[in-house]
């Protein structure tokens, strides 16, 4: 899905830019212009904005939203099989699986090494422990299958 339909058309204007540049570059060389140098700076500058808007565009996912989950920024990860998100405090505890599974939804799952595939999304809380101390609670957990994407819940 593309991120928004004016990235596309600005790679295609700057490619256009581009294509005219490098004409204009091979005649500066040709007729040896003082700026000829520059034309080829600005050409291959042009080349890589159009380069990045196009694959911007076209490389581009949106993030998932599920129906009842609150924002939970990930505070661990390891890269592997293991993303650890915090709750916030007063969540609802009806909001504890949708949470978990918005986040599981919105692991990328390149780059990360997993002996079996699967990753564990853990959605945690803190509780009073006294003395002004707190302990983490597991409040819902994710398994997400990184080889098709299909996600279970265990909470």
């Amino acid at each position: 899905m593309a991120a928004d339909p004016i990235l596309l058309v600005a790679g295609e204007w700057l490619g256009a830019a581009s294509g005219v540049l490098g004409l204009l570059t091979v005649a500066g060389f040709l007729s040896r212009w003082g700026i000829r140098f520059r034309l080829v700076g600005i050409t291959s500058f042009t080349v890589l904005l159009a380069l990045s808007c196009l694959a911007f565009a076209i490389s581009y996912t949106p993030r998932v939203s599920v129906s009842g989950a609150v924002v939970a920024p990930v505070v661990f990860d390891n890269g592997g099989d293991l993303v650890i998100a915090a709750a916030p405090a007063g969540l609802a505890p009806e909001a504890f699986a949708p949470t978990a599974l918005q986040v599981a939804s919105n692991l990328r799952g390149s780059g990360r090494s997993s002996a079996d595939g699967l990753v564990r999304v853990r959605l945690r809380g803190l509780e009073p422990a006294g003395d002004g101390t707190s302990r983490p609670v597991v409040l819902a957990e994710a398994i997400r299958n990184l080889a098709d994407g299909s996600i279970n819940l265990t909470s």
